[in-house]
């Protein structure tokens, strides 16, 4: 099994950084599938806030992926357009790839007609954009919707990523991941600046 992330220019650092992690712990230290960069080439990406990262395959030569995550940014908006990007996504959803996205990667499965009928969450700045877009959207950190799986924005695709594992291969390896990443939020919330935003009710209620 591989664990491809979609990479492009201006994807947000830790919509895939995150996930990446969990992924890594889970093949190193669990048996889970290797994780692998793939793009449109094999050049350099440079990503949101300037990180400039290596794809390791191609959308040409990448071959078939056991799960796939779409993470998101603000360049999303023009990936969802691009027809290699939607090609490669929906490809993959037809041979019955695990689909995931975070952030605004939702409008890349939307752009590649992979959300039509489906529940998903994204990022709380455009959960109206896609509600516009006809799609019943979730304010939850993340949801399931059959083989696709959806977050909110940025740090939520680590959460994400740590259900899926327990949904597919149990709470012991869940837990085995979690451990290894240290991953143990401490709950704390500073200040009160989402009181002055429209945030999904989670966010409120945090």
């Amino acid at each position: 099994m591989s664990f491809g992330f979609l990479i492009y220019p201006g994807v947000e650092e830790l919509d895939f950084q995150g996930p990446w992690e969990m992924v890594g712990m889970w093949h190193k230290y669990a048996n889970g599938p290797a994780p692998c960069l793939v793009a449109r080439n094999l050049e350099p990406v440079r990503c949101a806030h300037g990180m400039r990262v290596l794809p390791d395959s191609e959308f040409a030569s990448v071959g078939q992926l056991s799960h796939l995550l779409i993470p998101g940014g603000f360049a999303a908006f023009d990936e969802m357009n691009q027809s290699d990007v939607c090609d490669f996504v929906r490809r993959h959803s037809l041979a019955g790839t695990t689909l995931m996205s975070v952030c605004s990667g939702s409008f890349i499965l939307l752009g590649a007609n992979v959300l039509t009928g489906r529940r998903a969450c994204t990022n709380w700045k455009v959960i109206g954009k896609l509600r516009e877009a006809g799609i019943e959207v979730v304010e939850e950190r993340y949801t399931r919707d059959g083989p696709v799986w959806t977050s909110a924005g940025v740090s939520a695709g680590i959460d994400m990523l740590l259900a899926y594992i327990a949904f597919s291969q149990g709470e012991d390896v869940a837990s085995t991941v979690q451990l290894h990443a240290e991953y143990f939020p401490e709950g704390r919330v500073y200040g009160n600046s989402r009181g002055a935003q429209t945030v999904p009710s989670y966010v409120a209620q945090a």
